[in-house]
């Protein structure tokens, strides 16, 4: 079994920057695809941004540019650096984890709120 905790949320004035983590407890050995997505109120779950196997990575258009996401295999950590905040950037983000095995794990989210 895995566990993803997030940390690295908060407040921040638009501009600003923050860095998420997601440490997994378990073997990331095997991981397929390891992502961040997040959710505002009222609106659904959506990708942020991914790293494959393969070490390719994928960004949500809103997010080009701004955020870059990255992960420490010794550390068995996931990071999102986060820059140039937006207000509309203000979310829960989650940590997702997905195994060629098919194992699909979340986090249980870290709050992100940007002051305009």
């Amino acid at each position: 079994q895995v566990q993803l905790v997030e940390s690295g949320g908060g407040l921040v004035q638009a501009g600003g920057s923050l860095r998420l983590s997601c440490a997994a407890s378990g073997s990331i050995f095997m991981v397929n695809v390891m992502a961040w997505y997040r959710q505002a109120p009222g609106k659904q779950r959506e990708l942020v941004a991914l790293r494959n196997l393969g070490g390719s990575t994928n960004y949500a258009d809103s997010v080009k540019g701004r955020f870059t996401i990255s992960r420490d295999t010794a550390k068995k950590t996931l990071y999102l650096q986060m820059d140039s905040l937006k207000p509309e950037d203000a979310a829960v983000y989650y940590c997702n984890v997905r195994y060629l095995n098919g194992g699909n794990y979340w986090g249980q989210g870290t709050q992100v709120t940007v002051s305009s």
